[in-house]
């Protein structure tokens, strides 16, 4: 199977040639956050205040990295739970947010929103937090920072190897992985 080099910040054209099951490697900058800063930036915009970088056309990598040892850009980056997001995507999609990577399927109203917004949710493997580490070239703190781990950051990726999950028409490699499974005799 192909796979597709694309970059940040994401276009529409690149989200409308990604299908569920494609083999994705990202090059660009990404933003980490997890619950407590989703938490904290649909707040803001529920006051009206501007979210602390420029959402549109970005990707959200749901990852608390772990501090780096000496020398090292950054710890360990693994993908957290994805369903955990699923309470606050909609405002985020609403201003601009066009792809979110974790682990993990997500519920059917948010993948509903992906294609209402056309977005876009990649998965990247769990417990490959070192190795995926190996593809974050800057890290840089940018908000929230008593947050700790959970603070958002702006990592700079290369070849970040990611699988469409949810596609914005309707694809979903997790429902087709358990048909496929299902078909299988034993």
């Amino acid at each position: 199977m192909e796979v597709k080099k694309i970059t940040t910040p994401l276009t529409e054209d690149v989200i409308e040639d990604l299908r569920a099951g494609d083999k994705v490697l990202i090059t660009g900058y990404i933003y980490t956050a997890r619950d407590a800063a989703h938490k904290r930036m649909v707040e803001a915009l529920e006051r009206g205040e501007d979210l602390p970088f420029d959402i549109k056309g970005q990707i959200i990598y749901y990852v608390g990295p772990t501090p780096p040892k000496p020398g090292q850009i950054i710890g360990s980056a693994g993908p957290t739970t994805a369903k955990r997001m699923d309470k606050y995507v909609e405002p985020l999609l609403q201003k601009g947010l066009k792809g979110m990577i974790g682990k993990g399927n997500r519920t059917p109203p948010v993948r509903e929103l992906l294609k209402k917004y056309k977005a876009v949710y990649f998965a990247a493997i769990g417990g490959t937090a070192v190795l995926l580490k190996e593809h974050i070239k800057s890290s840089e703190l940018i908000a929230y920072e008593d947050l700790g781990t959970e603070a958002i950051r702006r990592l700079y990726v290369e070849d970040f190897p990611v699988i469409v999950a949810n596609d914005i028409y309707g694809g979903d490699i997790f429902e087709e992985g358990m048909k496929r499974y299902a078909e299988i005799e034993i």
